[in-house]
């Protein structure tokens, strides 16, 4: 991986695919989404938070599902765009895009809890380990219900699917990730153990989580 602290002109293609995936990935897509829904602010339902999870309180599975797949995208759409100009910046725009979701400047750096957009990503840059953690993410969320701890679940599991498979460099973007994730889900983690988690719920107006 290039040394940020090296020459201007050969870093700046590194520095610009972490602007440029940051700026991808700071697209507040559950607030777009359910603001031109006429739901109003997503950010005023439930636990605030941007993320699919989130937007399924209002009872909208479609824009539930549509805030997932563009979370997921946008992360998926760094990578991609990035990867025509090597694996470095692949993984650079990567991590920026998942920086972004956690912390937009459209929303004073109050983003989301980036579970989508790290599968996203993941997805992207290790399709064969992308589609392993969204397997248990799915299953672990089939299963237990609980969409906070599928997304730890997901986020031990992604940076042991990429060892198995040998690759290093992303391995430790995955980590990073992952770390993160846990991080955001803080809050989730003491209600899960102290039995008060929701559950989630595909009803109209369901709890479907914190």
């Amino acid at each position: 991986m290039v040394s940020p602290l090296g020459d201007l002109g050969y870093t700046w293609p590194f520095l610009a695919a972490v602007v440029l995936g940051y700026l991808l990935g700071s697209v507040p897509f559950g607030v777009l989404l359910t603001r031109a829904a006429g739901l109003g602010d997503i950010r005023r339902v439930g636990s605030g938070n941007i993320g699919a999870t989130n937007v399924l309180r209002t009872g909208r599975k479609g824009l539930a599902l549509a805030t997932l797949l563009l979370d997921g995208g946008k992360g998926a759409a760094a990578v991609l765009l990035a990867g025509q100009f090597g694996q470095d910046i692949a993984v650079l725009a990567g991590g920026g895009a998942f920086l972004g979701h956690l912390f937009p400047p459209w929303l004073r750096f109050r983003g989301g809890k980036g579970v989508a957009t790290f599968l996203g990503v993941l997805l992207a840059l290790v399709p064969l380990a992308g589609l392993l953690a969204c397997s248990t993410w799915l299953l672990a969320a089939v299963f237990a219900r609980y969409s906070s701890l599928a997304a730890l679940a997901a986020a031990v599991a992604a940076p042991v699917y990429v060892w198995w498979l040998g690759d290093w460099q992303r391995m430790e973007l995955t980590i990073a990730m992952a770390v993160l994730v846990f991080i955001r889900h803080r809050l989730n983690i003491r209600r899960l153990i102290s039995g008060d988690e929701t559950k989630i719920s595909l009803g109209r107006g369901s709890k479907a989580g914190r």
